[in-house]
């Protein structure tokens, strides 16, 4: 079943092309565009297009219509370049919310080139005082095992994030690090981080033994920090181990049930999932309405993301963090930086 609408446009070259215009962009699980092409997507928007490029299959790029569009859903790890535009979203009506990233891995030197700890949480706190701490989701994505990395290190480091973060976030979402099933993400590793480091990391899988015993320790901390802020919730991220007697929900990064919750003035967006407005003459008040759940069935096989068309490109994003399956290596990264250009039709800077 088709979602979005397809249509026609008129690209940067004045040529005619198909294209979808989806309701939700996601932006963007395989780069930072909000720390690193944010002027690139503004500039994006006003053009009323964008190209996106299939990594598989690059000779047959696709055109993405922001002509319906209605939410952004931003992941970064820092969003402060975006924070001064997000104005310029709000003047327009559009409806956005963030997956921001915070890992403390600085002894590690697993993301060299992500601001200072203490900056990122000092801008986390801002920017949920900024639009509201229902739309600032805490990722501790992925959590990582190795020989000097403990479960019970990852839980002090998530303790001490909390603390600080508790009154400006409902929810913390983390996932299993499964880095060794990637082929270069395991040799990245290794090698960045025995050149910050000067020692040699052994990386190690979870076990169901260590996931129970970090699920047993977070949800310790749960029960404290909903003391403070009885919204809070922790959920796991495309994870088939199923932790609910732990209070451990499957998370819902592009989530419907939020959506409803922060955006229900929004009658396009909420029709989405067969929920009538109170425009719609068949609606009536009261009456139980069974909701339309859109998987998102591009997405590995335990995400509960529902449907959105996500904008990014690989092998674009400065952090250069070692375990990103996003960036082949960071010579790759270099190279497409060179191409980069907020005025092109897609972030590599190459017209199709």
């Amino acid at each position: 079943m088709k979602i979005w609408k397809e249509i026609q446009l008129i690209n940067d070259s004045g040529e005619q092309k198909p294209a979808i215009a989806p309701l939700i962009i996601s932006v963007s699980r395989s780069t930072d565009i909000p720390a690193f092409h944010s002027k690139w997507l503004i500039n994006r928007i006003n053009k009323g297009y964008v190209c996106w490029v299939n990594r598989f299959n690059p000779t047959r790029p696709q055109y993405i219509s922001f002509q319906e569009a209605r939410l952004f859903i931003f992941w970064t790890k820092n969003p402060v370049p975006m924070i001064p535009s997000l104005h310029w979203f709000d003047e327009r009506g559009y409806n956005y919310y963030f997956q921001y990233t915070l890992n403390n891995y600085e002894k590690e030197g697993f993301e060299p080139y992500v601001p200072p700890l203490a900056d990122r949480i000092e801008t986390f706190k801002q920017l949920s005082g900024l639009i509201g701490k229902q739309k600032v989701i805490w990722r501790f994505d992925p959590l990582i095992l190795s020989s000097q990395l403990t479960v019970e290190e990852l839980l002090i480091r998530i303790l001490e994030l909390g603390n600080q973060l508790i009154n400006h976030t409902d929810k913390l979402v983390f996932s299993f690090g499964d880095i060794l099933r990637y082929r270069n993400v395991p040799k990245n590793m290794i090698r960045e981080t025995e050149v910050y480091t000067k020692s040699t990391i052994h990386l190690v899988e979870f076990n169901p033994t260590q996931k129970i015993e970090f699920a047993e320790g977070v949800q310790n901390y749960l029960l404290e920090w909903r003391k403070i802020n009885p919204d809070f919730q922790i959920a796991t991220c495309a994870e088939e181990i199923d932790l609910e007697r732990y209070q451990i929900t499957h998370n819902k990064c592009i989530d419907d049930d939020l959506i409803v919750k922060l955006f229900a003035k929004d009658t396009n967006l909420i029709e989405l999932f067969g929920i009538p407005s109170e425009k719609n003459q068949l609606f009536e008040p009261g009456i139980p309405v069974k909701r339309r759940y859109l998987k998102d069935k591009g997405q590995r096989k335990h995400c509960c993301c529902i449907i959105s068309k996500d904008i990014g490109s690989y092998n674009t994003c400065e952090h250069l963090c070692v375990y990103c399956y996003a960036n082949s290596s960071p010579q790759a990264v270099t190279k497409n930086l060179k191409e980069i250009n907020p005025e092109s039709e897609s972030i590599r800077g190459i017209r199709h």
